[in-house]
């Protein structure tokens, strides 16, 4: 996206919140739907603020509404999706990079290295790829069960591969012996 609403750290007013509204226009829509393999966007808004946390930390709350338009993953049909969720992320000023192969979480997943600039639009498209259906399925698509094997001989079915399966009806076949 070429678009940026980034704002400079260095330009942020400390004591009021830097508000920010975008609806990214039908190409940058476009582009944006390219990027995350989506059929179409048809609508995009981010809207929030940003606010200093103490004297060199930020933090950026928002809300994220889309429209989105994926291929269903049984029938490719497409399946239309709205998504409507909180953003937040913290930008730590004195975060240290990770050192060693091994890394422990942060109890706070949303906190991130503070660098020079906030970018919201980056934050906008990695919120909403994140909050993407994984799986989309159109209504009433179903996969169904699909049985492969060599001719002349009977196929396994997922309910062979149950193995208490047959333990009822052994159980009920020795209830009802007098």
């Amino acid at each position: 996206m070429t678009e940026t609403h980034a704002f400079r750290v260095a330009e942020l007013p400390q004591n009021a919140a830097t508000a920010f509204d975008f609806s990214p226009d039908a190409e940058a829509r476009a582009r944006i739907a390219a990027e995350l393999d989506l059929s179409a966007l048809r609508k995009l808004r981010f809207t929030g603020k940003i606010t200093a946390q103490g004297r060199r930390d930020w933090l950026l709350e928002g809300q994220l509404g889309a429209t989105v338009v994926q291929p269903c993953v049984v029938t490719l049909e497409p399946v239309t999706t709205r998504i409507d969720t909180a953003v937040r992320r913290l930008y730590v000023a004195e975060s240290a990079p990770p050192e060693g192969i091994e890394i422990e979480m942060p109890e706070d997943d949303n906190a991130e290295p503070l660098g020079p600039e906030i970018d919201a639009a980056a934050v906008m498209i990695e919120a909403l790829e994140l909050a993407l259906p994984l799986y989309p399925r159109a209504e009433g698509a179903a996969l169904g069960e699909a049985v492969f094997t060599e001719p002349d001989k009977q196929a396994m079915r997922d309910e062979d591969t149950r193995p208490f399966a047959g333990l009822a009806s052994l159980r009920d076949a020795l209830k009802d012996k007098p």
